[in-house]
């Protein structure tokens, strides 16, 4: 039976416990809803500004037990601090050229997709993940979202970035990239990239989506400065967040 779409926005599902992808031993759950209809630019607006990110046509946000690591961070776009590597990386891909586009699949993005889940994700779900599913990530979408691809001189497709339009910034959702090419910093610079279109946007924010405490493979987002995190008590500095929760 095909899943009939929820009558009322303003319903707020949990989902069953799982094993956490990100911290071992400890389980996730999820409060979840769903976008549709001519208020979904409106509540996804609003939930992204309460700390909630964006999969498909629903948002969510952690409802782990005994458990608050996932903290939603994001970019102050103005008084960016640009460290002395990010501007290496920065000239190190100025061969590259990006292209923002509406979020259309094909399958050489899948192609590169594919190497990046078996280079860096080998053993998770995305990794498992078919044409269709690919096509889904990228496609299913009731908001303003784009697919920025970067390309080198030669056009071949090095990097990709799935982003979402706020009312007040740019949400990366998702990206990938030839993880045979490490020295590029690609994860780096499509976050630099997106930073300079906010900015030429006139956007305040570039939103990350969570940080983890403890977690290898969310802490290259604490390396953008100004960053603030969302708390029980709204957006405050990452670094007096993490000052506090140290004493």
């Amino acid at each position: 039976m095909r899943h009939k779409p929820i009558s009322d926005a303003r319903f707020f599902f949990a989902t069953a416990p799982l094993p956490c992808p990100y911290l071992p031993d400890r389980v996730e759950r999820r409060v979840v809803t769903e976008l549709f209809g001519r208020d979904a630019t409106r509540l996804h607006d609003q939930l992204s500004y309460a700390g909630f990110r964006r999969s498909h046509g629903i948002v969510y946000a952690p409802a782990c037990p005994g458990c608050d690591a996932c903290k939603a961070v994001r970019i102050v776009v103005d008084g960016f601090d640009l460290r002395p590597s990010m501007k290496r990386i920065l000239k190190t891909n100025s061969d590259l050229s990006a292209r923002m586009a509406q979020p259309a699949a094909d399958q050489e993005q899948y192609r590169l997709f594919q190497r990046y889940q078996a280079s860096r994700h080998s053993g998770g779900d995305m990794a498992k993940m078919d044409y269709l599913d690919y096509q889904a990530l990228i496609e299913d979408t009731p908001i303003d979202t784009s697919l920025i691809t970067f390309r080198d001189g030669q056009g071949t497709l090095t990097g990709a970035m799935l982003a979402d339009r706020l009312g007040d910034g740019l949400s990366a959702v998702y990206s990938y990239f030839d993880p045979e090419q490490p020295r590029r910093g690609m994860g780096t610079y499509m976050i630099l990239w997106l930073l300079d279109e906010a900015k030429r946007l006139g956007l305040p924010y570039v939103y990350l989506g969570f940080w983890i405490e403890g977690c290898n493979k969310m802490s290259y987002k604490a390396r953008f400065h100004p960053l603030e995190v969302h708390t029980a008590t709204g957006w405050q500095n990452f670094d007096d967040f993490t000052a506090t929760s140290e004493t």
